[in-house]
């Protein structure tokens, strides 16, 4: 018996529709079925711009099933395109999430109890989730060994479900490579890492856009 095909979790709308080439009649074109779950994929991957292992946390499928679901959908999007093709959006193993995005949990540099300005030297990543407006502690996650930027840091926080970073000031290439994890960043927090939290989840902590240049003599925008 073949494994059932478990359904694909879309937290977008896509409408189903049908995208022709202008100029040839309807009866004579051929068509592309492209699944809305092939174009979810694409949307979180290349219109999103997410790592693959958080386009498949999104739509609730496995790494390799998400390659699978995107590699179909880039072939036949190509084929569409190449061969003139009509392309029909429609049907495909999907459910609609009724949940919107998943539960907040946010990660915080740390060091003392307090924001580290610099988030590359944290000694720990405070964690702290928000479930209908109360925020509450979780287990710290160890800071890393390695560069200061710590971009390796972000396939841990995402696989710990850490869905927001809020942080004091941090370097481009870190913004870039969290947000490909399906982390948002959020810049300009200060002071005490719960009242931080609290102030993020209340709505109050908006992220300043403040890029960090360098501290010292460490660039950390790479």
């Amino acid at each position: 018996m073949p494994r059932p095909v478990t359904g694909r979790c879309l937290r977008a709308a896509i409408r189903p529709r049908l995208m022709r080439p202008v100029g040839i009649r309807v009866d004579e074109l051929e068509e592309t079925a492209l699944g809305l779950d092939e174009a979810e994929s694409l949307r979180l991957a290349d219109l999103e711009g997410l790592y693959h292992e958080a386009a498949a946390r999104n739509m609730g499928v496995s790494r390799a099933t998400f390659g699978r679901i995107l590699q179909s959908a880039r072939r036949k999007v190509a084929d569409a395109i190449v061969n003139g093709k009509a392309l029909r959006l429609s049907g495909g193993e999907i459910f609609i999430s009724d949940k919107g995005a998943p539960p907040m949990k946010i990660a915080l540099p740390s060091r003392d109890g307090a924001i580290d300005d610099h988030f590359g030297h944290c000694k720990a990543f405070a964690v702290f989730s928000v479930d209908g407006g109360t925020v509450a502690e979780l287990a710290p996650i160890p800071s890393v060994e390695g560069c200061g930027c710590k971009s390796g840091i972000a396939a841990t926080l995402a696989k710990e479900g850490i869905t927001h970073l809020v942080a004091g000031n941090m370097g481009e290439g870190a913004v870039r490579v969290l947000g490909s994890h399906g982390i948002e960043v959020v810049r300009g927090a200060s002071g005490s890492v719960r009242a931080a939290a609290e102030a993020f989840a209340a709505g109050r902590l908006a992220d300043s856009g403040i890029l960090c240049q360098s501290h010292g003599d460490h660039d950390c925008t790479h």
